[in-house]
């Protein structure tokens, strides 16, 4: 009796389970739906933007601000991508900013690696108070070391050139440089320790262990903190702006912006469209070819980080 009367309890929990699964599966579809809608509204803001940008850097003055919204220029201005060359010397922005991005990226890296290897490995007196107030540093809003900066700069006589975007760079005094050595460290800290112990052993040193085995396992961090550096220095306009005065320096960012310094341009908004859409071609790319160290190395950082975190726990 007790066998026969338990095949339907069976039966009404099964059925009961398929139920609940079959409208989990039925929510799961909707959520995916909204999400994917969502997603879809996030986007189309962002891209808006940016392509009535393009086709604005394509129009004549009178379109531009033309109301309805004119999409497709009927005559496409390409032109307005050469005469941006004539007003102003962009090749030599475009080489000021190559300058300063290059040195600045090779010097957070170098500043990056060094001082979060030290923090990761190295153990010295004051390590975590020092690691402590160097995240504390995070919160400290740029605008406020704006003018000791400007005096320190100024009294070496760095105003007016490029030293003032690149040598801060090499020294972590900057403000996102430690978000950039909190990256180096979190991912040091994931490296087995038995790498640069069987390293040692061999007789290597310090040195030659980070450069030959902790750097080449790191490859993915660096790529990130490279890109966010790229973009940092690249699309910088504030410190170009304090520091530089002749246009002989000047970078893309100020030269975009100086295009309608002059009373004779302040209406030519087609050149800074134009200019705006060939400062960002570059960063399109590299995004393309960088996209697959970006994603992995944020995805690195994150696992490294919550090792770390269970490590201390236990």
């Amino acid at each position: 009796m007790t066998t026969a009367k338990s095949i339907p309890t069976v039966q009404i929990t099964e059925e009961a389970a398929a139920r609940r699964k079959s409208r989990r599966k039925t929510m799961e579809k909707i959520w995916l739906v909204v999400l994917q809608i969502l997603l879809t509204v996030f986007l189309i803001s962002f891209l808006v933007p940016a392509l009535w940008m393009v086709s604005s850097s394509l129009k004549a003055s009178t379109e531009v601000f033309a109301h309805p919204i004119v999409w497709i220029p009927e005559s496409p201005q390409w032109s307005n991508y050469l005469r941006i060359f004539d007003i102003l010397p962009f090749t030599k922005f475009m080489w000021n900013s190559v300058l300063v991005v290059v040195f600045a990226v090779t010097g957070t890296l170098f500043c990056s690696v060094l001082v979060g290897y030290s923090f990761a490995r190295l153990r010295w007196p004051g390590r975590d108070f020092f690691f402590g107030i160097l995240i504390a540093t995070l919160m400290l809003p740029e605008i406020i070391t704006l003018v000791p900066r400007f005096i320190i700069f100024r009294e070496l006589g760095w105003i007016d050139t490029l030293l003032p975007l690149i040598v801060p760079y090499w020294f972590g005094a900057t403000p996102w440089t430690p978000l950039y050595i909190f990256l180096m460290r979190q991912f040091f800290i994931g490296i087995p320790m038995e790498l640069e112990e069987a390293a040692f052993i061999d007789g290597a040193s310090r040195l030659r262990t980070l450069v030959q085995i902790m750097l080449p396992l790191s490859k993915p961090v660096l790529a990130t903190v490279a890109v966010f550096a790229t973009l940092q220095h690249y699309t910088d306009f504030m410190n170009p702006l304090i520091y530089i005065s002749s246009v002989d320096n000047w970078t893309l960012a100020l030269g975009i912006a100086g295009l309608n310094a002059d009373e004779s341009y302040r209406a030519s908004w087609e050149l800074v469209f134009a200019a705006g859409t060939f400062m960002t071609l570059p960063v399109i790319v590299l995004f393309i070819f960088a996209q697959r160290y970006f994603v992995q190395g944020i995805t690195t950082v994150s696992y490294t980080h919550l090792r770390a975190h269970e490590t201390t726990s236990h």
